[in-house]
């Protein structure tokens, strides 16, 4: 499933593409998603694209006047293509771009195509300040952010008694870590994943919270991780993956102290460890 760093470096990769660019039309070939897609949607024809910003996990589309609200869910890719590309079987929605944008004269106009085998993601519409619909209005801190930091992970998780991992990865305290990152973090700030969050001190949970900055900042600079879907705005794979410490490395050799990584499930998800490192 795309994480935080895979919907980063798509937004990323997008935005110099999308902004100030006037949407020509859009074409839902399918609208049976994780949730239906509003027939509003197909009516943003004319609206100009004003800027591409990030939500958690959510692409957040300003089309003046309202935004489009983006989920890759666990397969789905956002690219751009040439209008004259054929779609494929899972390619279930165009938005097309008047003009040829920075690409110069005479170039080829643009598709933004959603592509998505599984049909868990999500394009949704709202007039409505985005951080007030349903999908985000509970959403937590994000990682990257200002406010993210070791004080105020450690006032997050004194009432909790799950584990850190579990901590991690539920969005309302934290956006967007996701599995693969809170494994990766949690390694690099020497912490074991079934350590309760409210054990946490102060300074485990600065040393935490810096170790996940860290881990989510060079997973985009990688362009996050290709496991199986996930590609960028442009087709290319993430290579993250080749740089895990812990993640999908079961019995393998801990890059540090050369103990076997272990792995356990936690909250039906799996959780790679070192034995040694992770106290």
């Amino acid at each position: 499933m795309p994480e935080l760093p895979e919907v980063e470096v798509t937004r990323r990769g997008l935005a110099p593409h999308l902004v100030g660019r006037t949407i020509a039309a859009v074409t839902v070939r399918e609208a049976r998603l994780r949730w239906p897609i509003p027939r509003s949607v197909r009516r943003l024809a004319g609206r100009t694209v004003r800027a591409l910003t990030r939500r958690g996990k959510y692409l957040l589309i300003d089309c003046d006047g309202g935004h489009l609200i983006v989920h890759l869910g666990m397969s789905g890719s956002l690219r751009l293509v040439d209008a004259g590309t054929p779609p494929g079987r899972h390619d279930h929605i165009d938005i097309a771009l008047a003009g040829s944008g920075e690409s110069g004269a005479g170039a080829s106009p643009r598709l933004l195509r959603l592509r998505d085998p599984r049909r868990f993601g999500a394009v949704l519409w709202t007039e409505a300040p985005p951080n007030a619909h349903r999908l985000m209005r509970h959403l937590g801190v994000e990682p990257l952010s200002r406010e993210f930091d070791g004080a105020r992970l450690h006032r997050l998780t004194r009432p909790h008694r799950t584990s850190i991992k579990q901590f991690l990865m539920d969005s309302r305290r934290v956006v967007g870590v996701g599995n693969i990152y809170a494994s990766e973090s949690l390694f690099l700030a020497g912490i074991r994943p079934q350590t309760a969050a409210r054990r946490l001190s102060l300074e485990r949970c600065t040393r935490l919270a810096a170790a996940i900055r860290v881990t989510l900042r060079a997973a985009i600079r990688a362009g996050g991780s290709s496991l199986r879907d996930y590609v960028d705005s442009a087709g290319a794979l993430g290579c993250f993956q080749t740089q895990y410490s812990v993640y999908d490395r079961n019995g393998e050799p801990c890059r540090r102290c050369t103990s076997p990584i272990r792995r356990v499930v936690q909250g039906q998800r799996a959780t790679y460890y070192c034995p040694r490192c992770q106290r």
